[in-house]
């Protein structure tokens, strides 16, 4: 009993971090019905564009294992970005906190559910663009 009240706090408080919930048609995404967003960026993960239900769930598999992998490079990748742009090192390095964060949550979030191609997590600037 407990187990399930766990179970159930812990999916209640990750929809209510989640700014946004809904169907992905609103969004203009074509492989994905619903959507579970961790981010306010509705940009359709990379996999909803694939053809077929093997190669979605293939695709989603690997977009998560991706970011997984991948998600913490943020920290780097962010400041050295808005040096480059003539902006504050500090303001990028908080940015690449919050999108490495979100990219590995989401990367969790897509390897858990990649066999349901009908439901997608947006990550920040896509998820991450190294690979």
């Amino acid at each position: 009993m407990a187990n399930r009240i766990g179970v159930l706090v812990v999916l209640g408080a990750l929809l209510m971090s989640c700014p946004a919930m809904g169907y992905a048609e609103e969004m203009d995404t074509s492989g994905a019905k619903f959507t579970l967003s961790l981010t306010s960026d509705y940009t359709a993960s990379p996999w909803t564009q694939e053809v077929g239900y093997t190669n979605r769930a293939i695709g989603k598999l690997g977009f998560g294992v991706k970011n997984i992998l991948l998600g913490w490079t943020e920290l780097i990748t962010e400041p050295k970005d808005a040096m480059n742009e003539g902006g504050n090192f500090f303001v990028g390095l908080a940015k690449g906190v919050k999108n490495g964060v979100f990219q590995t949550v989401g990367g969790v979030v897509h390897l858990v559910t990649f066999p349901i191609t009908c439901l997608d997590a947006p990550l920040p600037e896509g998820g991450t663009q190294l690979i």
